[in-house]
């Protein structure tokens, strides 16, 4: 049995998934914590923000996010891949700086305008 808190509303259920009994979840006050907590634990995503290199602009780094969730365990190549990559001013808040990164189809985008 894993126990987790459901992190889809302010609620917080505290969930508990049964990883035997083929991830049925208890715990949940409604449906989507019930999703949650089967998907945390047979295939967890996450959205990776950070930061990437601007060139010509007023701050030296534009925040950026990938458009979709990702396998967890690609969190660490998605970064190493941003720290080679440097954007030129202007940038829009949604602008694609990088498409399918790492093959995810997700695209890392900025979420500022600079």
């Amino acid at each position: 049995m894993k126990e987790l808190i459901c992190i889809l509303c302010p609620n917080g259920c505290h969930l508990q998934v049964d990883e035997a009994g083929d991830y049925a979840v208890t715990g949940n006050a409604c449906p989507r914590g019930a999703a949650y907590g089967k998907s945390e634990c047979t295939h967890p995503t996450r959205v990776v923000t950070s930061t990437v290199r601007l060139l010509g602009g007023s701050y030296p780094r534009c925040p950026v996010k990938t458009d979709r969730p990702i396998p967890r365990e690609l969190i660490f190549p998605v970064m190493a891949a941003l720290d080679g990559v440097t954007a030129a001013s202007p940038v829009h808040c949604g602008d694609i700086i990088l498409e399918n990164v790492c093959g995810t189809g997700a695209n890392i985008v900025a979420t500022r305008s600079l």
